[in-house]
């Protein structure tokens, strides 16, 4: 089982990235998918989930009105929208499943991270 996440780069302060996590192996159909980032020198932290059956979203505070959470059924695949993005969203962007469909839950598997760096 892999999760492929990819979509990272350089942007400037006020741009947008769409990120994409692909899983081969197996299917997201039960399951809870989650971002999360890590900063530099900072504790990872939750970004956004989403319920796989059904489409329940959950977005961080930080990033609600400016990031967004969504899958394409055809493609197992799920894609994080950043826009209006800051200097300080600059981190590794992780994806994740939790297979029991709990967004708050382990997450049993990792994708390998796609760095995103915002200039100010």
């Amino acid at each position: 089982v892999q999760l492929q996440a990819c979509g990272g780069g350089l942007v400037q302060a006020g741009g947008s990235l769409r990120l994409s996590c692909a899983a081969s192996g197996r299917s997201f159909s039960n399951d809870a998918v989650g971002w999360f980032r890590q900063a530099p020198g900072k504790e990872r932290e939750f970004v956004a989930a989403i319920i796989w059956s059904g489409g329940s979203t959950y977005h961080a505070d930080s990033v609600k009105g400016r990031f967004t959470i969504s899958r394409d059924n055809a493609k197992n695949t799920v894609y994080l929208q950043m826009s209006s993005l800051r200097p300080e969203d600059t981190a590794v962007y992780y994806c994740a499943a939790d297979s029991r469909g709990d967004v708050d839950g382990e997450y049993d598997y990792w994708g390998q991270g796609t760095l995103v760096t915002v200039s100010s």
